[in-house]
């Protein structure tokens, strides 16, 4: 089964296919998978605060101070962290931070080191 990409003309990801063509419900804009296939990329994918794509190994430091449940005090900002992991969910970043542990880390508080 192929992922369905979003709108080429107004990015919405509720299309549909019809016969051998892709629609959109929200503009009706009609367009051909074979048109797009190059800009769908496969896999998990992760952007930082600024907007860059992350991947499994990368450095990264933390933009604001983030509390931790149960820690008395904050990790703080321009805490560097190393070799990160990218997983699925809301909390999309696995990683250690030394003086805390394994933590769980939004990537939208990250960004690239």
């Amino acid at each position: 089964m192929q992922t369905i990409p979003p709108c080429p003309a107004c990015n919405s990801p509720y299309g549909y296919e019809m016969d051998e063509k892709l629609i959109c419900p929200e503009c009706s804009f009609e367009w051909k998978y074979e048109d797009v296939k190059d800009e769908v990329e496969e896999g998990l994918i992760v952007k930082d605060a600024n907007g860059t794509v992350l991947a499994d190994g990368d450095a990264v430091t933390i933009v604001k101070d983030l509390p931790v449940k149960g820690a008395p005090k904050p990790i703080k900002a321009g805490t560097k962290v190393k070799s990160i992991r990218l997983t699925e969910g809301d909390h999309n970043i696995d990683c250690k931070i030394e003086g805390f542990g394994s933590m769980a880390l939004k990537s939208e508080f990250v960004k690239k080191a």
